[in-house]
């Protein structure tokens, strides 16, 4: 009895019909098999050209090698390179499809089951080309990027110029929308703004003219580019006795000192010396931390425009900026924020601090942790010169990091654009000097 009822059973739940296996059928499996290969090498490709770091891209270029070439002529057009792998790996995904569909259905019958026939034909055979195709791939080209790279640069290369035609059309394409929209947006865009004040500037405005610099392009930088390095902000530790806190105020000045627990990421609170000056004259054993307030903390990323409101709303004049690890970063203060509307605040207890010589017209010596952002107005650079390589960076000696990929040592010399760094002074953990030669303006 229960081997007559298990065939009823089967053709119950499952009405489908099974074709002969052939030679036909083998074929295509064959070739879905290999439409996949190549759609995985080349979804993994975007991700290991585009993935690539500054310091990888430098290394490219200072070793000699056809992979290397390669690697480089396919990133010299990033809009064909792009075009390339969307339009090659769509058509072999279509391919796939159409090429997997027809094969089930050679080898099952569906007809009597259409929403079985639904599921394999379009839920698993797409989960397929994702998890194949997509995924696993591009995974694995992004912890090994430049080795991904390197396997691929010459089949990609000549596929640019078999695609080229296609691309080309594509890319027009983009660009005439991408106009016709520009054309219906009135609003003006902050390097219009920029190049409005440029042409407009006069002697006698020189000032006004600054400030109005600093208000456009106030809005688009981050706390991160003014702030204070935890390296060079004054702090004091919760363990200090009275003396050595009355001290610390004397030798350095300052009216808001962070106080902190072991290290600099354990702040405890904010220092304000008006608060201590009712308990000068207090004896030593008097408990200071008691007076101390709770600190103020924003990321590294929030804009200053965000922050000056918050630090109205809030009436505090310092905050501690803290990275995405929750440790702490640094510090800025109302003044840092100000200053980059109407340039350095400074007052009868500030020591200027020597960031920079100017040896000649065109040569200076710099401290390695001078902002970006102080390096563009001192040179007269302009604050996007090295957007394609600085990564990260936010100082002069991060920008060389992210160039050279690792610490140089003295004498050392480095070219970007038309700048030459040679490293100065360097110890083991900091790049301290830089001598920066700006050459003729490239065309």
């Amino acid at each position: 009895m229960e081997t007559e009822t298990l065939p009823t059973l089967a053709v119950l739940y499952w009405n489908i019909q099974f074709h002969p296996f052939t030679t036909g059928i083998a074929i295509s499996l064959a070739v879905i098999i290999v439409l996949l290969a190549f759609s995985a090498l080349i979804s993994g490709s975007e991700v290991a050209y585009f993935s690539l770091s500054p310091s990888e891209k430098h290394k490219l270029s200072g070793k000699t090698s056809k992979s290397n070439s390669y690697i480089l002529r396919n990133l010299e057009s990033p809009e064909q390179l792009l075009a390339t792998i969307l339009v090659a790996n769509n058509f072999i995904n279509v391919g796939v499809v159409i090429l997997s569909s027809f094969t089930v259905e050679s080898i099952v019958d569906f007809s009597q089951e259409p929403i079985l026939g639904f599921v394999v034909q379009v839920l698993v055979i797409s989960f397929i080309i994702l998890l194949f195709g997509e995924i696993i791939p591009k995974v694995y080209s992004t912890h090994h990027a430049l080795k991904f790279a390197r396997f691929i640069a010459f089949p990609m290369h000549y596929l640019m110029k078999m695609l080229r035609p296609i691309n080309s059309v594509l890319i027009y394409s983009t660009s005439f929308l991408n106009s016709r929209i520009q054309a219906y947006n009135k609003h003006i865009s902050v390097d219009e703004l920029s190049q409005a004040l440029e042409l407009t500037s006069q002697t006698e405005l020189k000032d006004e003219n600054e400030i109005l610099k600093g208000i456009v392009k106030f809005g688009n930088k981050s706390v991160v580019e003014i702030m204070r390095s935890r390296v060079d902000v004054v702090s004091a530790d919760i363990d200090y006795p009275f003396s050595k806190i009355l001290e610390l105020i004397t030798n350095t000045g300052f009216s808001r000192i962070p106080v902190y627990s072991e290290t600099f990421d354990n702040i405890k609170g904010i220092l304000y010396i008006k608060d201590l000056l009712p308990h000068v004259l207090k004896e030593a054993t008097f408990r200071w931390q008691s007076i101390i307030r709770p600190a103020f903390y924003i990321p590294e990323t929030k804009k200053i425009d965000d922050l000056l409101e918050e630090f109205q709303k809030n009436k505090v004049h310092m905050a501690i900026v803290v990275d995405e690890y929750g440790g702490s970063s640094g510090i800025v203060t109302l003044e840092d924020v100000l200053e980059e509307i109407v340039g350095e605040i400074t007052d009868e207890f500030d020591e200027e601090e020597k960031l920079y010589t100017k040896i000649s017209e065109n040569k200076y010596l710099f401290d390695g942790k001078i902002m970006l952002n102080d390096f563009y107005k001192v040179t007269k650079s302009e604050d996007t010169v090295f957007d394609e390589v600085k990564g990260e960076a936010d100082t002069l000696a991060g920008l060389i990091l992210e160039l050279k990929g690792e610490i140089p040592v003295k004498n050392d010399t480095i070219t970007c654009k038309n700048f030459v760094f040679s490293i100065e002074a360097v110890d083991n953990r900091r790049i301290k000097q830089i001598k920066v030669e700006i050459t003729k303006t490239e065309l």
